[in-house]
């Protein structure tokens, strides 16, 4: 079998290297369309051996897609943005499909398309996103919407036109994605082009869950919290009976109420995008969310609960590791909770606020050396992004060592020596 890599492009040059070099050599063409670079893109993509042509952006992603794919020879298409990365699953998986091989129990023959899972980088909110990026070519095979652009529609005809058809999700993470670490600017400048491009679409087609469910995530994410309310509303509305934007509806729902202080009702939604039929790690955020709001209720037995299937689910998110460690200090359990806030540092090494948290736990487990120097870490850590934070934790820590000065003098039978005090 061959593949074709397929992506759009437009002034990449920083970014373009870094994906081309993930994928080069498990791919037999590459064929890059650039709407209208300004930079060096075009001479990196050339550079790498791809075929490049050009097209004037015309607001459409799903067109743009379409059109640089419409060329491809190979028996498979990849697509990825330049702002991705495929990891080494995903370069196994597209090395399976080059030599024909069997995919676990899934013969080659009866997939028509592989939904890869993609890490979002730093990202708080659902790290892990579902994306139907590998699919054989076929002319029947098209991208749809303009703006969340995907196959999904085609897909599903072919499926009903032919019941040997199958969809594989490959279980592991295919795909690194860093468009979220784009500069204020850009990213604003990236948020009005989709809600213009959103917009205009769900105008004229008002029933569409998907692109309600897109849209109002993106109002969410600026702080537009009554709009992107009422747009999830109206997606829902709509009855949409796809498993992955029923669980987006509810799970921005319960961001969306959450946000405006109706906890009750963010619960009810968090509650329902946990029962739909998504895989385990795409819930993270739910499971969260959920547990944080549990917590807040006083359901800390809840809340541990929903933070262990949190790690069940994605067991390399540091995030989850330190919500763990917060419930278990509070239910009493300190060396579970130095456990949980190691593996959140070990899988996050610049987490201050778990060396932060850690340093209090081992105050508490009297063990005063190894808290001194986890509190100098987050410290440390704070001053670079956080000179204020640091500044708070120093007075804390310097307060807490006075005390223990004086209880250490007033107490006949303490230790004489060093207190805990400001050195840290």
């Amino acid at each position: 079998m061959t593949i074709s890599l397929c992506m759009i492009v437009k002034n990449e040059a920083e970014n373009l290297p870094r994906c081309l070099d993930s994928i080069k050599d498990c791919v037999d063409e590459m064929r890059i369309l650039d709407t209208g670079s300004q930079d060096d893109t075009i001479a990196i993509a050339q550079s790498y051996g791809a075929i490049v042509d050009t097209m004037e952006w015309a607001q459409d992603f799903a067109m743009a897609r379409n059109q640089s794919i419409v060329t491809a020879t190979g028996d498979w298409i990849v697509v990825l943005d330049a702002d991705e990365t495929l990891t080494a699953a995903g370069r196994e998986l597209l090395n399976l499909i080059r030599a024909g091989e069997p995919l676990g129990d899934h013969d080659l023959d009866s997939l028509l398309a592989i939904t890869w899972l993609r890490h979002e980088i730093n990202t708080v909110q659902s790290p892990y996103s579902e994306v139907s990026r590998l699919f054989r070519n076929r002319d029947d095979l098209r991208f749809n919407r303009p703006y969340h652009e995907t196959i999904d529609d085609s897909v599903t005809q072919l499926m009903q036109a032919d019941a040997q058809w199958e969809i594989l999700l490959w279980p592991s993470v295919a795909l690194l994605h860093t468009g979220y670490e784009a500069d204020a600017i850009a990213q604003r400048d990236k948020f009005a082009r989709a809600e213009t491009i959103m917009s205009t679409y769900l105008a004229e087609r008002p029933q569409d869950a998907y692109i309600c469910n897109k849209l109002g995530a993106l109002y969410l994410s600026t702080d537009q919290i009554a709009r992107g309310q009422s747009l999830l509303e109206q997606g829902l509305a709509a009855a949409p009976t796809d498993a992955s934007t029923l669980y987006e509806l509810h799970y921005h729902l319960g961001l969306a109420y959450r946000e405006t202080g109706l906890n009750a009702i963010a619960i009810d939604h968090y509650q329902k995008a946990l029962t739909q039929e998504v895989p385990e790690v795409l819930k993270v955020g739910a499971y969260l969310n959920l547990g944080t709001l549990y917590q807040g209720n006083n359901n800390f037995t809840g809340a541990f609960d929903l933070f262990s299937q949190a790690i069940s689910a994605a067991p390399e998110f540091a995030l989850a590791h330190f919500n763990l460690g917060v419930v278990q200090r509070v239910l009493g359990d300190l060396p579970g909770a130095v456990s949980s806030y190691k593996q959140a540092i070990a899988l996050d090494p610049e987490y201050a606020a778990a060396y932060q948290n850690l340093g209090v736990v081992l105050f508490k487990l009297s063990l005063v050396p190894e808290s001194i120097q986890a509190f100098q870490q987050a410290i440390a850590l704070y001053k670079q992004f956080d000179p204020a934070q640091a500044e708070r934790l120093m007075q804390s820590i310097g307060n807490l060592g006075e005390k223990m000065n004086a209880d250490a003098a007033n107490s006949p039978t303490a230790q004489r020596g060093k207190g805990f005090g400001t050195s840290v």
